[in-house]
């Protein structure tokens, strides 16, 4: 019985201008939208602020998630601090819940005693939010195709956009028609689009706290992937789980003839690498005398 062990840590491509770029724009539109949502009386900008406040936490974890996968294991920590990211990901999703309860609660109380609502500057402030949800968007759409990490800021931006496209429409249909509930009623609208998508966050992030397959895995495909390989003639103890936000692992017991290749390992491993997005592989491989027979593929 032996130990073959592949690591493989992915480069981590460089995105902290974006990040940067990104955190700044929207930490200086939160502030806007608060104070002219104060001013103008309007639930709906309030509640698109406490949306976008929240997506300004997302990039700040994603922007950390990625500084923390270039750190080095130290310590008790042997796998490094990698899952702090999930964890920071789970009390994101939670305070997000309390804020929209909260959001809730004062669009409940503007149906009760509406008051006027500056809509001009409701629609004026959303629009400048379009533009810059959209410039932000647009400064991962590059890296989003490779790095989930990535793609959840690519995609929290783009709906950052949508909402705001709804928050400008609410402006313009209580200037036409001066019916001052449909401003609680995008609240509303709001409160279920964050709702939906944090509700996502939490549960995929619970799944990786628990050492879940990421969803971007099918493990019945990496089973019959490994029982293909020359050589294999069985498999167990497969295990995949995320190692943080970005990175995933796999150690299998591999059950194999004699004096198989030593470099059936790397090559294996850099193919699990390029197919599944596996980078970091750990197999075991069981010793299968070939005197007593084999499947044919073997």
């Amino acid at each position: 019985m032996s130990h073959n062990h592949s690591h493989a840590h992915p480069a981590t491509v460089s995105h902290g201008r974006a990040f940067a770029i990104g955190i700044a724009l929207n930490v200086g539109f939160v502030a806007v939208e608060v104070i002219y949502g104060l001013l103008a009386n309007s639930s709906a900008l309030l509640a698109d602020a406490v949306h976008n406040a929240s997506d300004v936490l997302s990039l700040v974890f994603a922007w950390l998630a990625t500084w923390l996968a270039t750190r080095r294991p130290k310590g008790k920590y042997t796998y490094g601090l990698r899952k702090t990211t999930i964890l920071v990901s789970i009390l994101n999703a939670l305070l997000l819940f309390g804020a929209m309860a909260a959001i809730g609660w004062d669009a409940i109380g503007s149906i009760r005693n509406p008051e006027p609502v500056a809509s001009v500057q409701v629609m004026w402030v959303a629009g400048v939010g379009v533009v810059i949800n959209t410039l932000t968007a647009l400064l991962f759409i590059k890296g989003q195709k490779d790095d989930l990490n990535i793609r959840g800021a690519f995609l929290h931006m783009a709906a950052d956009a949508g909402v705001s496209v709804g928050v400008v429409i609410a402006g313009l249909l209580i200037t036409l028609t001066g019916i001052m509930w449909i401003d609680p009623l995008i609240s509303f609208m709001i409160i279920v689009v964050v709702l939906w998508s944090t509700w996502r966050l939490f549960t995929d992030s619970i799944d990786l706290a628990l050492d879940a397959v990421p969803r971007h895995i099918n493990l019945e495909d990496v089973r019959n992937f490994l029982l293909d390989q020359k050589g294999v003639m069985d498999i167990h103890d497969l295990h995949i789980w995320a190692m943080s936000t970005t990175a995933v692992a796999l150690t299998a017991h591999l059950i194999m003839p004699a004096g198989y290749d030593d470099s059936f390992i790397s090559n294996l491993q850099q193919e699990l690498k390029d197919h599944f997005g596996i980078g970091h592989t750990t197999f075991q491989i069981e010793l299968h005398d070939i005197s007593e027979g084999c499947d044919p593929g073997c």
